[in-house]
């Protein structure tokens, strides 16, 4: 008869022995992806050093039949109220039907 510490003792998970490649392929990955780390960010730090310190800043569109060159920032203030919808006046609007 098993007493309760050989059967808590025993392995019921199967060999260890044939699942040995599983330490060094893991290591192999984590160097893998360390190395492939390293070199993106050496890559990323030699272009950002490239960018010039500032940016000249875009002039205005040239061409004022452009679409883009109409739009108003709602945000500023100084645009002008959208025609489409009309400005709430206090009056709630009946329905019919």
């Amino acid at each position: 008869m098993l007493t309760a510490a050989q059967v808590l003792a025993e392995n019921n998970f199967g060999d260890t022995r044939t699942g040995g490649l599983a330490g060094p392929m893991g290591l192999f990955l984590i160097l893998l992806l360390a190395t492939a780390t390293i070199l993106l960010i050496r890559n990323m730090n030699s272009r950002l050093r490239r960018l010039p310190d500032r940016f000249s800043q875009q002039a205005g569109p040239t061409d004022p039949s452009r679409a883009d060159a109409s739009v108003v920032d709602p945000t500023d203030g100084t645009g002008g109220r959208d025609s489409s919808t009309p400005a709430p006046n206090g009056h709630q609007q009946q329905r019919n039907g």
